[in-house]
């Protein structure tokens, strides 16, 4: 008896996915939780395990193709089943369908023509061209069709009402017409908005990336870095960014890790910087709530859950799981959580819902040795903090010259909600908790 694989639903508001590599080819034996393929959402990559035990008689969707969930991605087979020859290499077509698809080899189903009401011919004026007239469309399919839009994630509505769009008026092309966020984004950038540029202010096309006969290698975008490349684009286009830096002396710290550190070792965890950014991250928002929050429309959601995200980098492309409740955790806690989801981030064995709900990232990219960054703000949060390398560097002390291991801390804010003067204190406070840090804690 065969059993039919489909695509998983990794979390609440994803639609589709991405299938990024086959695991075992047609005609390999496998094992029920076995990994059979890697998938890529909009949320999180992650290898998928077999359902059952047995033999893959057939792949029904290719590797780079997009379908949505619940759709059949492959076929098991009893043990000594042997693979057939039809669909073996992989059709996308029966995957496409949503929900389950037909076995191979069944009759594809014949699409229902729509019935066009008929519209009495009018009589053509002599010298002018009959107009062709639109068939009427019954109201109800009409509302039917824009619930199904309006169906989206609240991603894809705060981009529609930032830009003035009205989502009924697009044509999705997810499930049931749902418009997703690569249809909303394609339409913005088609010049296609409902806020129409300034007649002052011609569109400038952008220059071709290559000219034919040019020395030039082109590689096709992976998933994950299609993905970041939306996610960073609408980003930008969503909020206007700000930058504030402080420089803070790491001294404090310092002294403490390499007091603590063999007691950490002994208790199986590593003391990092990142620890003690993330517990002084965590106590400055508790005291400045407009850090951890997101804009709705005209309203300020203030979050009272503090979801701390720690963006790790991967081979080809970036990550962000998130501690839930990280306020709850002590220093220790904090060390395990950041090393536990840095390993799984990296070996894909992350679940969705551990790269949900952020409402504040602290990203790092002082650890490749920059000074400092400059980060984008990961929607719908309205603040990122950037960490820089620490380094020692030659400071002013006391009116005297001494040697401290500093470090730049950058904050980018969304200025809709968050004020320079407002920043300026979340750093001022955060420094302060940094270079006074209270040992008892760790």
């Amino acid at each position: 008896m065969s059993t039919e694989v489909v695509m998983p639903q990794m979390g609440e508001s994803i639609a589709e996915g991405t299938i990024v590599r086959w695991i075992k080819r047609v005609g390999d034996a496998i094992d029920k939780d076995e990994p059979l393929f890697e998938i890529s959402t909009d949320k999180v990559d992650a290898e998928i395990p077999s359902p059952g035990a047995g033999v893959l008689l057939e792949i029904k969707v290719k590797e780079g193709e997009t379908v949505p969930v619940n759709s059949v991605v492959a076929v098991i087979g009893a043990k000594g089943e042997k693979a057939g020859s039809a669909g073996s290499t992989g059709s996308a077509g029966s995957a496409g369908s949503q929900g389950s698809a037909g076995s191979a080899g069944s009759v594809p189903a014949v699409p229902v023509v729509p019935t066009v009401p008929v519209v009495p011919a009018v009589p053509a004026v002599p010298a002018v061209p009959a107009v062709p007239v639109a068939p009427v469309v019954p109201q109800a399919a009409a509302t039917l069709a824009d619930l199904r839009r309006q169906k989206s994630s609240p991603v894809v509505r705060n981009i529609a009402k930032t830009h003035g769009i009205d989502i009924t008026t697009l044509n999705g092309t997810g499930i049931s017409g749902r418009v997703t966020k690569k249809d909303i984004l394609s339409h913005i950038e088609s010049g296609a908005s409902a806020r129409p540029a300034s007649p002052a202010t011609p569109a400038i096309a952008p220059p071709a990336a290559f000219k034919p006969g040019e020395n030039v290698r082109i590689e096709k975008m992976g998933v994950m870095r299609k993905k970041i490349a939306d996610h960073m684009v609408m980003s930008l286009r969503t909020s206007p960014h700000v930058y504030s830096a402080y420089e803070v002396d790491f001294s404090r710290i310092d002294e403490i890790r390499k007091k603590k550190k063999a007691e950490y070792e002994a208790a199986g965890a590593k003391l990092t910087y990142t620890a003690f950014i993330a517990k002084a991250t965590i106590d400055t928002i508790r005291q400045f709530p407009f850090s951890n929050a997101s804009i709705d429309g005209e309203n300020i959601v203030y979050k009272r859950d503090i979801n701390l995200g720690i963006a790790v980098a991967l081979d080809q492309g970036l990550i962000v799981p998130v501690i839930k409740n990280a306020d709850e955790r002590n220093m220790l806690g904090l060390c395990r959580a950041v090393a536990d989801l840095a390993n799984r981030a990296r070996t894909k064995k992350l679940q969705p819902e551990e790269v949900q709900g952020g409402t504040f990232t602290i990203t790092n990219p002082g650890i490749f040795g920059a000074l400092f960054g400059l980060p984008i703000i990961s929607q719908p949060q309205v603040a990122i903090l950037g960490v820089g390398s620490v380094d020692k560097r030659v400071v002013v002390v006391d009116d005297m010259i001494a040697i401290r291991p500093m470090c730049y801390l950058t904050l980018g804010y969304d200025h809709r909600l968050i004020d320079g003067a407002d920043a300026g204190r979340f750093l001022q406070a955060l420094k302060d908790r940094l270079q006074d840090f209270d040992e008892k804690s760790v």
